[in-house]
């Protein structure tokens, strides 16, 4: 049965960068719709493709129950009566020097008003998006759901289903195991539309709490294989969100946002003369697969970086970590001692992890441990050069703690009762005495000895949420904000700050998260054997320049394996850890060579784009085969590559063809015989000896050659 055909219209076209924006009206609801294209794709547009308008902003208000489409309810509320009722009313375009701002109108009959505001900034691939709900209507308005983001027409280029074209692109997360790419066909995903085109399919996935990495990156990224445009979309929210890739008819749609009131447990009233506004979403698309798509989208976290990160950074700075050291039991003499062993090594940042203090939430210097005090020991480190760092799980406390029970009454609560989580409770951030007890806590003490570095670190979730708003959902997303505003007030009161989004490693790298911090650590797969795989999906997640990666060595390792350590740390930023005091001095050559080939390469590291290859790895835990990063700077001036061997199915030569065309030449190589690497016009060749190998090579631009 064909598709209902809609009449539509283009009511504006906005070309931002290399992209096209197409606001899309449907000429007899008057409902808009977003379609975005490739600048340049303009002409292989399909007009023949036939379906109708997905509204630019997504709502669901409560007492609306129609559904546009059978079998949807309890599985989506994209497309409901209420989106429906949505009408253009205006739009504004400003544009100036600093990039370009949209701002959409939508107004149903009983007053209340949606706008679709889209902001790009001048150089920037990827674009900001946020919906607000302005209730100017004379009774309160609840709603259960409120996109961030809605993408419709995909894909424009060709009329029909489309069948054997669509590919979606997941970013999977678990404790230890982040960034694992999935990839699926629409079909395979059950994203087809049925024969009769009135029935609805929706994947709808996301996170519900407050560790919005916990089983999936809040990524989504849709290819038309057969023209290679890629769409891509991020939500920047730390609690719960909700992406969905939504079929009806012959084009899919994709929208997200907070967790809805089926997922997410969210419902939230809007007084008369109020105005919400959702969390961001970043959008993009792009004619470089998921790679490209990927990166487009986290250029903005590196804008932020940018903008936020104190001056220090600018270098990337190598931190030790002393938690592979001494797992929680650190003290003064033996940090002097670790000290002592990398003072003059490049080492910027000391990061003293947890166990420093008397209990987790009171947050006092422990006098065992420091018994002449904290002070002396960030005096010691200051001397050799670094910067102290502190580890923090301030939002919580355990049970060990003295204010696990006296505090109960400032504590989040469901259903009146203390929310408990691997004996955790949570401070309520948005009770001003919970407020006022951390800054106390934790920025005076911060202040008080001179600490740098900030390391925030979160190993539990709430859950579905909490007490205190109109739904458990709205209770979650108040404290979230409220968090975030006690981050806000660490650096405020503290401008210079390094900030570390830990997380129990990847929990919160989301984008909101790492544009509050200086960088985050992605993985707590501390001396694991796929910590280069991990570091390697990262670069589709979150910046390398904010990507600490482990680099723990310890007294019995071999040459080979501190190569196939130190390597991996290339692939993002240097966090080390270890028995480093126990090295030998033939371990140190390789450390300090594996040093001075990261701080040759950290300008590439800092800006770049970088492209995987090799065979896809299934197992991490036991990998086989190989894979190889290749990066390659802004300007195309320089690149580097580095290149890892598994557990087995090693071939005997590694072949990796350099992209873009451009001609390099080796400019430095970290690898155990470096004999092994040559490069042959284009073409990189590593000869492999065995398993679980590491190399790093460094590329610069072939003299006479331009980029």
């Amino acid at each position: 049965m064909p598709a209902k055909r809609v009449e539509k219209e283009i009511l504006s076209e906005i070309t931002c960068g290399d992209m096209i924006f197409q606001y899309v009206m449907d000429k007899a609801t008057r409902n808009v719709g977003l379609v975005i294209i490739p600048a340049g794709f303009l002409d292989q547009i399909d007009a023949g493709k036939e379906y109708g308008v997905f509204s630019i902003v997504q709502v669901k208000l409560i007492g609306d129950e129609g559904f546009d489409g059978l079998f949807g309810k309890g599985r989506t509320m994209l497309n409901s009566l209420s989106a429906a009722n949505f009408k253009f009313e205006n739009q504004d375009v400003t544009e100036t020097e600093a990039g370009k701002t949209i701002v959409t109108r939508l107004k149903n009959g009983a007053g209340v008003i949606l706008e679709h505001k889209l902001t790009w900034y001048t150089g920037y691939p990827a674009v900001e998006l946020t919906s607000a709900l302005v209730n100017d209507s004379a009774v309160e308005v609840a709603i259960e759901m409120l996109s961030s983001f809605a993408l419709g027409g995909i894909t424009p280029f060709e009329a029909g289903d489309t069948p054997d074209t669509l590919l979606m692109h997941r970013l999977g997360s678990r404790w230890a195991d982040e960034g694992r790419l999935e990839t699926v066909a629409v079909e395979e995903a059950g994203l087809e539309p049925s024969f009769t085109r009135v029935s609805v399919n929706s994947l709808r996935y996301g996170q519900v709490g407050t560790m919005p990495v916990r089983e999936f990156f809040p990524f989504i990224a849709i290819e038309d294989k057969k023209r290679g445009v890629c769409w891509g979309a991020q939500v920047a929210w730390p609690g719960s969100w909700q992406i969905e890739a939504y079929r009806k008819d012959e084009a899919l749609c994709i929208a997200g946002g907070l967790a809805d009131r089926e997922f997410g447990h969210w419902m939230k009233k809007i007084a008369p003369g109020a105005r919400f506004v959702t969390p961001k979403a970043i959008i993009s698309v792009g004619t470089g697969g998921v790679d490209e798509i990927s990166q487009r989208l986290t250029s903005l976290q590196y804008k932020a970086w940018v903008e936020n990160s104190p001056a220090i950074e600018k270098d990337l700075p190598i931190v030790f970590s002393e938690w592979c050291t001494t797992w929680g039991n650190g003290n003064a003499d033996i940090i002097r001692k670790i000290a002592d062993a990398i003072a003059g090594k490049g080492i910027n940042y000391f990061a003293e992890d947890a166990g420093w203090y008397d209990s987790h939430g009171t947050w006092n210097v422990d006098p065992a441990k420091f018994p002449e005090g904290l002070d002396k020991t960030v005096a010691m480190l200051r001397d050799k050069g670094m910067i102290t760092g502190l580890w923090f799980e301030y939002e919580d406390c355990d049970a060990h703690s003295p204010v696990y029970a006296a505090e109960d009454e400032h504590m989040l609560k469901l259903d009146g009762v203390a929310i408990t989580s691997n004996g955790r409770h949570f401070w309520d951030m948005r009770n001003p005495y919970s407020v006022e007890y951390l800054s106390r806590q934790v920025i005076d003490l911060l202040e008080k000895y001179g600490i740098g570095y900030l390391k925030i670190d979160y190993n539990e979730t709430i859950g579905i949420g909490c007490d205190g708003a109109e739904s458990p959902g709205e209770g979650l997303r108040r404290h979230v904000e409220a968090m975030l505003d006690f981050v806000g007030k660490i650096k405020q009161r503290l401008p210079e700050l390094v900030i570390e989004n830990c997380s129990s490693g990847g929990g919160r790298l989301e984008p909101c998260m790492m544009g509050l911090a200086t960088f985050g650590g992605a993985s707590d797969a501390h001396e694991n054997v796929h910590i280069p795989i991990i570091a390697a999906n990262m670069h589709r997640a979150i910046q390398p320049c904010q990507n600490f990666v482990w680099a723990v060595v310890r007294p019995g390792d071999t040459a080979r394996r501190l190569h196939y350590t130190m390597a991996g740390a290339f692939l993002g930023r240097m966090y080390m850890s270890g028995d480093i005091y126990d090295m030998s001095a033939a371990q140190w050559e390789v450390i300090d060579k594996g040093i001075a080939f990261y701080k040759h390469i950290a300008p590439v590291i800092r800006r770049g784009f970088s492209r995987r290859y090799g065979p896809h790895v299934l197992s991490h835990l036991h990998p086989e085969g190989w894979q190889a990063l290749v990066r390659v700077s802004e300007d195309k001036t320089a690149a580097y590559a580095v290149i890892h061997t598994f557990g087995a199915n090693v071939p005997e030569e590694i072949e990796v063809c350099l992209p873009d065309g451009l001609e390099y030449e080796i400019d430095g190589i970290f690898a155990e015989d470096a004999g092994a690497v040559t490069l042959t016009g284009n073409m990189l060749k590593v000869r492999t000896e065995a398993v679980f190998q590491g190399f790093g090579v460094s590329l610069k631009l072939r003299k006479g050659r331009s980029a």
